[in-house]
C-alpha cells in the first residue's frame, strides 16, 4: 500500500508549517507519485536545492514508499505573494 495524500500533507504541515500547501496524488490513487506546491518561511535564505532537500527530509518516512515526487513550487511567503500579484 502506498502513501496517502493526507499523510504527505500532515508531515509537511507538521515539519515545515507552510502558509500554502497543495498536494496532488498523480499516481492514480496508489500513493506512489505526488506533485507538491509548498510555501514556507523555513525556505527564507535557502536556494532551491536546499528547499527541495527540506521537503524530502520532512517526508523521510513517506519517501520509502513514494516513487516519484515533483516539487512544482517551493517558495517563501514573500515570493509567493509576488507571484500571485503578477
Amino acid at each position: 500500500m502506498g502513501v496517502t495524500k493526507e499523510e504527505v500533507e500532515s508531515s509537511l504541515t507538521t515539519k515545515l508549517n507552510p502558509t500554502h500547501l497543495e498536494v496532488i496524488d498523480t499516481s492514480g490513487g496508489c500513493g506512489a507519485s505526488f506533485a507538491i506546491e509548498i510555501v514556507s518561511e523555513q525556505f527564507e535564505g535557502k536556494r532551491l536545492l536546499e528547499r527541495h532537500r527540506l521537503v524530502n527530509a520532512a517526508l523521510e518516512n513517506e519517501m520509502k514508499e513514494i516513487h516519484a515526487l515533483s516539487i512544482k513550487i517551493a517558495l517563501t511567503p514573500e515570493q509567493w505573494k509576488q507571484q500571485q500579484s503578477t
